[in-house]
């Protein structure tokens, strides 16, 4: 995996406050940690970082007050509503250090025909060194028949890799496709029986008005 290499400031301000204003300046506060170290809060340029981050396990080869230090993200913030980045942690790495991380599986090929494809795992772990995280972990599923499947052990790893998920995982199956009739019977036990009786309401007659009774005197 390439490394990234960042520019990194030094932080001296903490609070909601203090984040706000580096986030107003381009910036994302982010704290350093690992290896015994006590954690350093810095800062990284907003725009570099984003890019960045759409690689998974990306390596980061961060540039602090003159030292340079390979860095993995270990936990990523985000603004709920705009997306933006708001913080990240990230953990310090040595060459030739293993790390355990999740590496996201990528599907390719076709099913046999009247095959449906179900998957239930996305991403598998795996312990490999900092330096050679792969990003994504390939997985061809073309040809394979109704009732076969594949589990996390039978997916190749990286040389040096382990698995760490437990290998009878299974990854993907394929089961037999669902007919319309079949689909339609899903679609409509997913409505609320609370949907279902306005729909009944307004195909059929109003419901009966309810008349308050008469107050006793």
């Amino acid at each position: 995996m390439p490394e990234v290499r960042i520019t990194a400031e030094p932080r001296t301000e903490f609070g909601k406050g203090a984040a706000r204003r580096t986030r107003r300046a381009g910036k994302v506060p982010a704290v350093l940690y690992g290896h015994g170290e006590a954690p350093r809060h810095i800062s990284l340029p907003g725009h570099d970082l984003m890019r960045a981050l759409r690689t998974s396990n990306v390596l980061l080869s961060l540039d602090v007050e003159g030292k340079s230090q390979l860095a993995l993200p270990k936990e990523v913030q985000r603004d709920p509503i705009r997306g933006v980045l708001e913080h990240v942690d990230l953990l310090l790495v040595r060459r030739g250090e293993k790390v355990t991380v999740e590496v996201p599986v990528h599907l390719v090929g076709e099913v046999a025909a009247g095959g449906f494809l179900t998957q239930t795992l996305t991403a598998l772990t795996i312990e490999a060194e900092a330096t050679r995280i792969p990003g994504s972990l390939e997985i061809s599923v073309e040809g394979l028949e109704i009732g076969e499947g594949i589990k996390a052990g039978d997916i190749a790893l990286p040389a040096g890799a382990t698995l760490i998920t437990e290998a009878e995982h299974g990854v993907v199956h394929v089961v037999t496709a669902p007919t319309a009739e079949q689909l339609e019977a899903e679609i409509e036990g997913a409505v609320p029986e609370g949907e279902e009786a306005a729909e009944e309401a307004v195909e059929g007659e109003a419901p009966p008005a309810q008349v308050p009774a008469p107050e006793e005197s």
